[in-house]
């Protein structure tokens, strides 16, 4: 396994084998994002066997999903430094182990371990490496291909929501959780589809890394012990960490990574509490089940018609304005829910929420790949979904002791409405302050310097000008940019 075959490509095929990555990747996000988020069909369970509280039963929800995040950079460093096929592999079986102990749990903590830890840690080796590699082979119709993988969350929410329900009625909460754990084994056969490829961005950065290597192996080869040795080594591995992780510096990076604190925050309580909410306004258990059905079919049509729609030329150019609309429109729908207290009235809301939920998870690995670029993008969405472990963990249990100190979900869901408007906001801001600027070194640019103004129209005039005489390389300047001296 450690010694895998590449395909070699120069820039993404957008097709061929690509969308046998696209097809591993739905089943992926159908294994690991669909299961977390029918952990809540299991909360009333839980709460009842254990007898238990909101807040101690949301830990469970809380742990898996930041565990999840919290460990995607390590997935990304698996499948960096070995194989995409090895890290998806592994995650696989120790994802299936954590579900399956999960079914002898005799309490909330062995559940906190199994369920929570154990299956989180398997899942972020899953995750990460698996949208990353759908971003390697797709570069034209890269929404498109991301619509279309990550709808596995929405289908697999679809599907397993009535099944897991059913598997509970039938064989108690034990036998549907060591089902889940044989099902979650298919994580296994997902990770063998994921062949690497090697473009051309990424050429120099292997090579300069097997020198390392090669040159580290004679080192320790001649001198094991030397200490030049020992320094040699640490300045390589230093070297490759530090251009694996130079976009940690972007500004513009930096303020997506706060806007996804406030974002992930926002969006996970109501996996949670959505089926308790429905039942606590007279919803039937089977209607709740229901209810996360149309959530999940109708995020299905957001990941892919806006994926879609984002790669047409007309809003090409603007996906990310498209990523923060979703989710200022999300966060409108919190404010909304506590209003709506019958299942006509749910109907519309999973509807809502679940379409841009759906649009704007689609969107992140395409805005994170706009911002670092290719060669970065496994790294970049490991630090991605990192940032969305805290809130994860944090925010369910909050939320869980707003509805145990207030007795009603008014307020958690409204905070947790404003917290997704306000990341969209600030990436709203931070857009119109960066053009704010550009416009503003622009217009001090044609100020100060007659080429700086040729420049700022038109580089290859500006090159030319610079190559001829001043007076004649005006003229040549100009009468290419179509325009004439004033």
């Amino acid at each position: 396994m450690a010694k895998v075959n590449r395909a070699r490509s120069t820039s993404p095929p957008d097709g061929g084998w690509g969308w046998m990555i696209v097809a591993g990747c739905f089943l992926v996000t159908i294994c690991t994002r669909a299961v977390t988020r029918c952990i809540s069909i299991f909360f009333v369970e839980f709460q009842t066997y254990f007898s238990q509280d909101y807040a101690q039963t949301a830990w469970i929800h809380s742990i898996v999903d930041c565990v999840t995040m919290l460990c995607a950079p390590l997935g990304s460093v698996v499948s960096n430094h070995f194989s995409c096929q090895v890290g998806i592999m592994l995650g696989g079986l120790l994802a299936s182990t954590g579900l399956i102990l999960g079914s002898f749990a005799t309490s909330l903590k062995h559940l906190y371990l199994t369920l929570g830890v154990l299956t989180g840690l398997g899942f972020a080796l899953c995750y990460s490496p698996a949208i990353a590699m759908v971003g390697k082979y797709f570069s034209r119709r890269k929404a498109l291909a991301y619509g279309i993988s990550l709808s596995g969350s929405g289908i697999g929410i679809f599907i397993l929501a009535p099944v897991v329900q059913l598997l509970i009625e039938q064989f108690s909460w034990r036998g549907a959780l060591l089902i889940l754990g044989g099902f979650v084994l298919n994580l296994c056969v997902c990770g063998a589809l994921m062949r690497p490829i090697t473009l051309k961005e990424d050429q120099t950065t292997p090579e300069q890394n097997h020198v390392c290597r090669t040159r580290t192996q004679d080192l320790k080869r001649a001198s094991p012990c030397s200490t030049w040795t020992k320094e040699w080594v640490q300045t390589c591995l230093c070297s490759s960490l530090q251009q694996e992780y130079s976009f940690l510096l972007m500004s513009d990076f930096v303020v997506l990574a706060i806007s996804v604190l406030f974002m992930a925050y926002g969006c996970s309580p109501l996996f949670v509490y959505f089926v308790p909410y429905a039942l606590s306004v007279g919803v039937t258990h089977q209607q709740a089940a229901f209810l996360m059905s149309i959530l999940g079919v109708i995020d299905i049509i957001g990941n892919i018609t806006f994926g879609w729609l984002t790669d047409r030329r007309c809003l090409k150019n603007y996906q990310y304005v498209c990523y923060l609309f979703a989710i200022g429109l999300d966060g409108l729908c919190y404010l909304c829910l506590p209003m709506l207290q019958s299942l006509t009235l749910l109907v519309p809301f999973a509807c809502t929420f679940g379409y841009f939920d759906g649009a704007y998870v689609t969107l992140i690995p395409v805005v994170t790949a706009e911002i670092v670029g290719t060669t970065s993008l496994s790294s970049a969405l490991g630090v991605v979904y990192f940032l969305h472990a805290v809130p994860y963990l944090v925010s369910p249990p909050i939320a869980g002791w707003l509805v145990d100190t207030t007795g009603s979900y008014t307020a958690a869901f409204l905070l947790c409405g404003f917290s997704m408007i306000f990341s969209s906001l600030l990436l709203g801001f931070a857009r119109v302050v960066k053009k704010m600027k550009k416009t503003q070194l622009r217009f001090l640019a044609k100020e100060s310097d007659p080429k700086m103004q040729l420049w700022t129209n038109g580089s290859v005039a500006y090159s030319v000008a610079r190559e001829l005489d001043q007076k004649d390389g005006e003229s040549a300047a100009l009468a290419m940019l179509g325009s004439s001296p004033t």
